[in-house]
């Protein structure tokens, strides 16, 4: 899947992300869901559990780097 097709995909944290964490969030993709390491976009966020996220990087071929979707 090409860098561009994730990125500015919405997902939901599944693993708490954070500073020296290094959490899971689940990201409907190509006609499914699947589940990726995740870190945060912002080195010292924190992102719980729960949390709608923006995929903002894809690193292949597991790996994404998010931003919470919506001001808490």
């Amino acid at each position: 899947m090409a860098d561009a097709s994730m990125v500015g995909l919405m997902g939901r944290v599944t693993g708490t992300i954070g500073p020296g964490l290094v959490g899971e969030v689940i990201v409907r993709v190509r006609g499914g869901a699947e589940h990726f390491l995740a870190h945060p976009a912002s080195a010292a966020d924190r992102i719980a559990t729960g949390t709608v996220v923006m995929v903002v990087e894809y690193l292949p071929p597991r790996t994404v780097y998010v931003t919470a979707a919506y001001d808490s």
